[in-house]
């Protein structure tokens, strides 16, 4: 559509300079007769007006001292007159310049010109008078969800939960009959994947459904928001997508982007007060500021896309529930938001002046400095950068206002529900269907410490909540009623670990480590050493490779094997003579995954070293180390082991060391003639790499439940296909609906089928089960329940006597692919 209102704004700005036109009678003669109908503001001239004009001389805005809001001041006009002459179409101007007659004055300038049978209503409006109801008028809408709304519970015969007592006078009104609530074992389902992600374990389900108590429900929905481990993993994800915060992408490489993994990850896990967690990434701290700095991009960038704008933008979007990406460029076509909006809070962020430019062309103006709603709040044009952000954040979190509050519940409603109170979710300004339940939750969260979780809980055992689903397939957004939660698909991350739950398959390594997140880390009692060559390489070693081995007996494989592993400079990992790791950051330990690579038996762990140059150059191949160029060197190693034993590997005195490169030496055998005792050069703490925490926080990622999750991981080909974002922008809802890219990779993509291949291959490694009892078991770790007879009957004969790995790969690929496993009841 194309929106013809910059030139008929500047038709009015013409307007002001005379009232009446001063056609020629050939020109008249020329005109579009008026329409032979009785005119209607409402139905034939307001749209007119609307699509037009209400731009530039609407909704607050005025050029040329002109507004239309009201009828009186249309008729008013501007600095020189009304730009009617009512009774008298061929005399006013406004007339004449949608007719065009003069080429550099045509109306609109831009877009498409005024129909002649636009121009015939304008017309028969003039000559009738030009009516204009005064109830109708071009205002700014007023500002929903702004101020703090207190609402008085409803008393209802035995108490209950608020949010279910506030929707009885809903129900009443919108004639929504009495439904039964979902039984336990779709309930522990719809729960777990919601608060912490994951389906459940068949003995965590059991634990549930044999629970005595009459409140069990409350109970769970308790113990899962209180395991704040499980939940920081799984929401991580959530806030990842409203952040725009991921492990790989744009700004990344060239340091135009800072993650805030870690600080996000630690506010989940200690639950910090929301209003905390917003003025520590609006007010930054060093650990969180990514968020506010946003993406530097490389290259020419659209003056709507610079940092401070991107900052604007997502603290609308995010904490506001605004989108102010129109107004960014210009006055938004799509709500009352103006360049000067999206302007005056960029300003806050901005070192210098900002000038204004407008669909990127400067204007010569320059942002003043303002909060998106002043009512709420003011900041002082005098004060620096920092005290600026500190004042926004004051006012974003004042007890004074609403919609920040308002905000959050919302998304947390739309989270579990499928829809929110106020849709879509980044409109605000919007109508709740329910104002009262909306009201009521932001302001129990704000009158209790801004506590998400308290907010979680309230949604989560209502008996809303605990409805049936319903497709909201089948309704439309101006007939909606709600009358339970949606259904909803597995986003990307819940099905990739659920794939996990059900195959024992999961990422090998997160993206990133946890220093600083406050993690409950593993504590090694046999300390690792830094090793080396020769000893005080810590001080001074030459810029060569070095060989390290380290062998060691498993009697039986291990249910978890997992490493930290650093290097000053570089290293490259083999495990039984096959590559797995390798990485250059000495101040940050890798997580290695061992146990895919380990064997019952004698293992090698062989390393590769290398001490590159002061210059951080590696040194040539084949040249001799120059004394000149010796600098610190070191290696160390720190692994865990978990099986009916803990075993501990870790680097020390007893890894054996050689300079002498041989094609086979990260597997042959050891030689006593080229190969000698590694020198230890200090505990991991010592100077100058200090990595001990650091080793501990590295592993603690997956050692508590033996899992790396999707949430720590960036993106694979099928967490791409299920709908992953690649955060470059803000994403604050995902697509249910199944996509054609979907559907292709679930049914050939290469990374499902790895994962469903090894997945059967751990099954049968070592297992006894009969097939029946294989069977049983994948549907109770993927659906929850046993099969049925029919199942079980084809399953059986999938799988095969004895099972056989193609026949359970097809079972697991089956299972997984079933509506029951992808979907949200």
């Amino acid at each position: 559509m194309k929106f013809p209102c910059p030139a008929l704004c500047a038709l009015f700005v013409a307007l002001v300079a005379t009232a009446e036109a001063k056609l020629s009678p050939e020109q008249i003669a020329k005109l579009p007769a008026p329409a032979q109908v009785q005119i209607d503001f409402a139905r034939d001239v307001k749209p007119i007006l609307d699509l037009a004009c209400v731009k530039c001389h609407g909704k607050g805005k005025e050029k040329g001292g002109l507004s239309i809001e009201t009828s009186a001041s249309f008729l008013k006009g501007g600095d020189s007159g009304s730009p009617i002459v009512a009774g008298k179409s061929a005399e006013s101007l406004l007339i004449e310049l949608v007719a065009g007659f003069d080429p550099e004055t045509v109306m609109p300038q831009k877009g498409s010109k005024l129909k002649p049978g636009e121009i015939s209503t304008l017309r028969a409006w003039i000559d009738q008078g030009a009516n204009w109801p005064a109830d109708i008028t071009f205002k700014k809408a007023a500002i929903n969800n702004l101020h703090p709304r207190r609402v008085d519970l409803p008393v209802v015969q035995g108490g209950g939960n608020p949010v279910d007592r506030l929707l009885v006078s809903y129900f009443s009104t919108h004639r929504v009959s009495a439904k039964d609530i979902i039984e336990d074992g779709t309930f522990a389902r719809r729960i777990y994947l919601d608060a912490v992600g994951v389906l459940p374990t068949p003995k965590e389900l059991d634990e549930f459904l044999t629970d005595p108590h009459a409140d069990r429900r409350l109970r769970l929905v308790e113990k899962l928001l209180g395991d704040n481990r499980r939940y920081a993993e799984h929401w991580l994800t959530f806030w990842n997508d409203h952040l725009r915060n991921d492990y790989k992408g744009a700004g990344y490489i060239d340091n135009g982007r800072k993650q805030i993994t870690p600080w996000l990850f630690s506010a989940l896990l200690t639950n910090k007060p929301y209003d905390q967690f917003v003025a520590e990434l609006v007010n930054p701290t060093k650990e969180s500021e990514g968020f506010i700095n946003g993406i530097s991009w490389r290259g020419a960038v659209n003056a709507s896309q610079i940092p401070v704008m991107q900052a604007a933008q997502s603290v609308g979007q995010v904490f506001m529930g605004v989108n102010l990406k129109c107004a960014s460029c210009h006055d938004s076509f799509i709500n009352d938001y103006t360049l000067a909006d999206a302007y005056g809070i960029a300003a806050i962020f901005a070192t210098n002046k900002l000038e204004i430019a407008e669909c990127d062309k400067p204007t010569g103006q320059f942002a003043k400095v303002k909060f998106l709603y002043p009512e709420l709040g003011e900041i002082d044009l005098t004060l620096g950068k920092q005290e600026r952000t500190r004042r926004l954040a004051e006012i974003l979190t004042s007890r004074q206002g609403g919609r920040l509050t308002r905000t959050v519940v919302n998304r947390l409603w739309a989270k579990f529900m499928g829809r929110g109170l106020v849709e879509p979710v980044d409109e605000m300004d919007a109508p709740a269907w329910n104002v009262d339940v909306l009201d009521w939750l932001s302001e129990d969260l704000a009158d209790h410490g801004y506590d998400l979780k308290r907010t979680m809980k309230w949604i989560l055992t209502s008996r809303a909540y605990q409805l049936p689903s319903v497709n909201l397939g089948e309704h439309t957004e101006n007939q909606f009623v709600f009358t339970g939660p949606a259904i909803r698909r597995l986003s990307a991350e819940q099905f990739r670990d659920a794939l996990g739950g059900l195959t024992g398959v999961y990422y090998e390594k997160p993206a990133f480590t946890a220093e600083a997140a406050g993690l409950g880390a593993a504590k090694f009692p046999k300390a690792a050493k830094w090793i080396w060559s020769e000893a005080d390489a810590e001080k001074k070693a030459l810029a060569e490779p070095i060989y390290l081995r380290k062998t060691f007996m498993l009697a039986a494989l291990p249910k978890r094997a997992h490493a930290a592993v650093a290097c000053d400079n570089s290293f490259t990992l083999f495990v039984n003579g096959k590559e797995i790791a390798s990485g250059k950051d000495y101040g940050q330990p890798n997580f290695v995954n061992l146990l895919p690579h380990l064997v019952p038996g004698e293992n090698t762990i062989a390393v590769a070293a290398i001490n590159h140059t002061p210059e951080n150059k590696v040194p040539p191949a084949g040249e001799a180390p120059k004394e000149s160029e010796a600098n610190p060197a070191g290696f160390i190693f720190a692994a865990q082991l978990r099986g009916a034993e803990l075993t501990e590997i870790v680097s020390d005195k007893s890894w054996k060391v050689s300079k002498a490169l041989d094609p086979r030496w990260h597997s042959m055998p050891f030689d006593s003639g080229t190969w000698s005792m590694a020198a230890e050069l200090g505990a991991a703490n010592m100077a100058p790499w200090k990595v001990g925490s650091k080793l501990d926080t590295t592993l603690a990622l997956a050692e508590e439940h033996g899992t790396v999750r999707a949430s720590f991981v960036a993106a694979d080909p099928l967490a791409v296909a299920l709908g992953r974002p690649n955060r470059e922008q803000i994403t604050t809802t995902r697509p249910s609906a199944a996509t054609t890219l979907q559907g292709l990779e679930l049914t050939n993509g290469e990374t499902l089928n790895k994962i469903v291949k090894r997945g059967a291959q751990k099954w049968l490694a070592g297992s006894k089960l009969k097939t029946d009892d294989v069977v049983n078991e994948v549907f109770a770790k993927s659906l929850g329940r046993k099969p049925t007879k029919n199942e079980m009957k084809m399953a059986a004969e999938l799988v095969g006597t004895p099972a056989k790995q193609e026949g359970l790969e097809d079972l697991l690929w089956s299972v997984a692919m079933l509506p029951e496993f992808q979907l949200i009841y």
